[in-house]
């Protein structure tokens, strides 16, 4: 029997294993694929074992439901919460993930959690194409509600220029001058989601980067609840940024494997 947790931010929901023993001796792709299957499993937008790693506080091993691996923002706001729930941690912590070491801190009930710094924005048209630990493509909208995320996200998603490594496709309407409203279709998932924490850190300076917003935080306003983005500016690019939003806990349970 395996005991699993699951949690959601911003209704990302993630499996959560705590692996610190070791005790899964199993494939850890066709475990994710098999119980993040939200017909036949337990259904999930990924899955993340935790793990004791030497120069850190925990290690966030993530999988996507197709097996992949990729940085996940709200699975770290996730894995940071289960972390402090099993006594590793306490209200700021160093973890590793598939991209390199991240700082986090909690404030009450909110996570911050430290991204990686963006040098480049590319620019495609009037789009924008970035990476925030996963890449994204940006297309500015007038209203996303109007927007068919997955047949449109499967276009550029599936286009020649990134249909090998795949992109996530995200749909940005300006809401005022420091915020924005995303509609996200994730690879990996091939789906949209109610929400993405990297998508939502690319977006958000997307809009920075177009409206000329040298230092401040961007409101995000996703289909699963509200994101916040802090950043600065600097010549070299965007740094300090956080990913700050909510973390909870939804129910528990044990595998039969």
């Amino acid at each position: 029997m395996i005991r699993f947790y699951k949690y959601q931010g911003a209704g990302n929901d993630f499996i959560m294993i705590d692996n610190r023993a070791l005790q899964f001796e199993g494939d850890k792709i066709q475990f994710a694929i098999r119980w993040c299957n939200r017909k036949f499993g337990i259904g999930s937008d990924g899955l993340i074992f935790i793990e004791k790693e030497d120069a850190s506080d925990f290690k966030m091993d993530f999988y996507n439901p197709d097996g992949s691996q990729s940085f996940c923002g709200n699975g770290s706001r996730c894995a940071v919460a289960f972390a402090r729930k099993l006594g590793m941690i306490g209200d700021q912590c160093k973890f590793l993930a598939v991209d390199g070491y991240h700082q986090a801190r909690i404030e009450q009930d909110t996570y911050h959690i430290l991204m990686a710094d963006v040098k480049a924005i590319t620019e495609i048209g009037q789009d924008k194409v970035l990476d925030t630990g996963s890449p994204h493509y940006i297309k500015f909208c007038e209203n996303v509600q109007d927007v068919d995320v997955v047949v449109e996200g499967q276009k550029i998603r599936y286009s020649d220029q990134f249909k090998q490594q795949g992109i996530n496709v995200n749909f940005l309407e300006k809401l005022d001058p420091n915020a924005i409203r995303l509609r996200t279709y994730e690879r990996g998932v091939e789906n949209e989601t109610l929400a993405c924490g990297t998508g939502a850190t690319a977006a958000a300076l997307s809009f920075a980067d177009k409206e000329q917003i040298i230092t401040g935080i961007i409101d995000v306003k996703v289909e699963g609840g509200d994101l916040k983005v802090a950043f600065k500016r600097s010549d070299s690019g965007y740094t300090d940024v956080w990913l700050i939003g909510p973390a909870l806990e939804v129910f528990k349970g044990e595998l039969n494997v």
